[in-house]
């Protein structure tokens, strides 16, 4: 049978009071509310069943007073925030340099780069004295004619030494005119298998990437166009005439092929000025030109 309900009024106060100790100890009320409903039930109704619930209410009472409150206060603080929906375990993870940008965007603005920049290399280099004059590309005589080179130069013929790498770096520059739309046709078919780290490696990563990719198609592509201009400014003539006169220059020919020198010669070159100007857009705000760029590179 239950107690009167004076009695139970009573007892309830009495709950009240001795909870006073965990509420000062910052224990979360939903902890406190719990105890002082099943202790205020077990001892108002005198039932088998509530007397281990009444146990169970003074045992949590106790865990309350004796447990660090910072700890259920996390517990009662991590128990909100799954109700609002915001579990930090669903929380999107961020990418190799914490940067929120999506593949799609950081693919664009890389390829945005390279066509900025390949623009710029083959307008600098295509020009009159574009390798000639820039020490960094210059086509310099091939190893395998540096002895002949030497050579002749003893011999009083350093002039027609002079003519024919002269004549090479004329023939690269001849052909870079014509590299743009080899350039951004190749661009177009390239696929970055992993934009975060071409974005993240370096300053010069996307030009490597590009360089790697596409030597191969553009060598190919770009070989006849090289070996037109060397013959047309009389490159071949040159060559063979420095040979010639050579006695050595037999095996030579038979060795070396100058249209594959001329042609990585003038991708390289066109490659190293890409590389330059793909590091400033990275580096220098100025140089990024278009609110992609700014959005990508701007951020770093």
């Amino acid at each position: 049978m239950g107690r009167s309900f004076g009695s139970c009024r009573a007892h309830h106060s009495t709950l009240l009071r001795s909870t006073e100790p965990g509420i000062s100890r910052g224990v979360p009320s939903t902890v406190l509310f719990a105890i002082l409903v099943i202790s205020y039930r077990s001892s108002c109704y005198n039932h088998p069943l509530m007397f281990s619930a009444r146990k169970l209410a003074r045992l949590l009472l106790l865990i309350a007073l004796l447990v660090p409150s910072g700890v259920l206060l996390s517990l009662d603080q991590s128990d909100d925030s799954s109700k609002d929906g915001s579990s930090k375990s669903h929380a999107p993870q961020k990418q190799h340099d914490g940067s929120d940008l999506d593949d799609a965007t950081v693919i664009s603005a890389l390829q945005q780069a390279l066509e900025i920049s390949s623009a710029k290399a083959i307008a600098q280099t295509g020009k009159h004295d574009g390798f000639l004059q820039n020490e960094a590309i210059r086509i310099l005589l091939p190893p395998k004619l540096q002895a002949i080179g030497k050579s002749m130069r003893m011999l009083g013929r350093g002039d027609e030494v002079d003519e024919l790498e002269i004549g090479m770096n004329r023939a690269a520059e001849d052909a870079t005119q014509q590299a743009k739309p080899i350039f951004l046709s190749a661009l177009k078919n390239l696929v970055f298998r992993d934009p975060q780290l071409v974005l993240t490696e370096g300053d010069t990563a996307a030009t490597e990437y590009f360089r790697r990719w596409s030597s191969n198609d553009l060598e190919a592509t770009f070989a006849p166009i090289v070996h037109h201009s060397m013959e047309r400014l009389g490159v071949i003539k040159q060559y063979k005439h420095v040979l010639k006169n050579d006695p050595g220059g037999n095996a030579i020919a038979s060795e070396f092929d100058l249209d594959k020198y001329e042609v990585e010669q003038t991708l390289d070159g066109i490659f190293d000025v890409i590389a330059a100007e793909e590091g400033n857009i990275r580096r220098d705000p100025p140089a990024q030109s278009t609110d992609l760029l700014k959005e990508v590179f701007g951020r770093k």
